[in-house]
């Protein structure tokens, strides 16, 4: 468990590394902000005694020559405060990209700030990052992924003007290769690439949103369809749910259509809640989950990691409909009735006890005030 300053925390990427961070146990990180950079005493103050600086902050958008300027000059920044450190990190870990140093103003610049942090004195891991994707990427902006999940989301239709292929890795497989994660839960350090078409990729995703559009789970037959299809969803919450589910009644009683998955694993169990009981208060990295109240009444409270909202939807099993809890998301099950609560789970995964992906954290309970974007 190593002791962290972070650059960029606030950020894509930076939110995800402190969600993985906080999905391990691990302290909070020391955040360097933008405005706390520009100090190099205060830099070095900060980054005293920590085991390393994880350098994500960066410049991906703007003028071309913005783009060159603030990355080199974010580097720099950093270094100065490290040569000021009494006591200096470990280590730098950089986030570079696999466009460092292929003629292109941001290229180019990313490729000067590596060097610039390899003449701080500290020993520098340089990584680079193909094209990143996940959940609550800004759209026009982190990934073609945000831009086509949210287009979609929003009732639109992706459009591709050129087509060539994308080395999309996980941003969660990023994160853990930057803290030094092995592998052995839903992450890999490895950072698996999906190689992919832009027009198949806008096809693909197509596809899931048009299976999702009543609530029907699509094809989930390998690790990048679960995180494309909760990139996808992190785009449709909480605007989309609660979703009603078809309901058919005769003679003999009710029936009512909770899950249908068009293929992959998955599990389904059912629970009863005496009144007043709580279930949950934890989040999922990977895994897809879904709650179906079938009797009684309840609240299903949700919180995104780091945040401090809530959002809350009241349930009832005269009603039945779908809430699908989103990965990263905090959740609990509470019964607000007089009488037992009956619930349907369903998740996309059997469970694996040694790597459940369940990661304990109450929905309520006071957390560190949420970085802002972009700090």
């Amino acid at each position: 468990m190593l002791k962290l300053a972070v650059t960029g925390a606030g950020g894509f990427l930076g939110w995800h590394v402190r969600v993985l961070l906080r999905a391990l146990g691990w302290p909070e990180p020391t955040v360097l902000t933008r405005a706390d950079l520009a100090d190099s005493g205060l830099v070095a103050a900060k980054v005293a005694g920590v085991d390393q600086v994880l350098h994500l902050a960066g410049v991906n958008r703007g003028e071309p020559a913005d783009v060159a300027a603030g990355n080199v000059q974010l580097a720099a920044q950093l270094a100065a405060g490290l040569k000021h450190c009494a006591n200096p990190p470990r280590r730098v870990v950089y986030a570079n990209s696999v466009q460092a140093g292929n003629g292109t103003p941001y290229g180019d610049a990313k490729a000067t700030a590596a060097r610039v942090l390899a003449d701080s004195g500290v020993d520098l891991d340089d990584v680079l990052l193909p094209n990143l994707y996940g959940e609550h990427g800004r759209p026009y902006y982190n990934s073609a992924v945000a831009t086509f999940c949210r287009l979609l989301a929003e009732g639109g239709r992706p459009e591709v003007h050129a087509d060539r292929e994308l080395s999309l890795v996980h941003v969660t497989d990023a994160a853990a290769r930057l803290i030094g994660m092995p592998a052995g839960g839903s992450w890999d350090p490895a950072m698996p690439a999906l190689r992919i078409g832009v027009q198949a990729l806008a096809d693909r995703l197509a596809g899931m949103a048009a299976t999702y559009r009543t609530g029907e789970i699509p094809p989930l037959s390998e690790r990048h369809d679960v995180r494309l299809f909760n990139t996808y969803r992190s785009h449709c919450f909480p605007a989309h749910y609660p979703l009603p589910l078809p309901r058919r009644a005769d003679a003999r009683g009710e029936l009512v259509e909770t899950v249908k998955a068009h293929g992959g694993a998955g599990q389904t169990f059912c629970s009863s809640t005496v009144p007043g009981i709580t279930r949950g208060e934890h989040f999922h990295l990977a895994k897809v989950e879904r709650f179906v109240v079938l009797r009684g009444s309840a609240e299903i409270s949700l919180r995104r990691v780091g945040d401090a909202e809530v959002v809350r939807f009241p349930v009832r099993g005269d009603e039945p409909v779908l809430v699908d809890m989103p990965t990263m998301w905090v959740h609990k099950l509470v019964n607000t009735g007089p009488d037992e609560l009956v619930t349907m789970f369903w998740t996309n995964e059997l469970f694996d006890p040694d790597r459940p992906d369940t990661w304990p954290e109450p929905v309520e309970a006071a957390r560190p005030a949420p970085v802002a974007v972009g700090a």
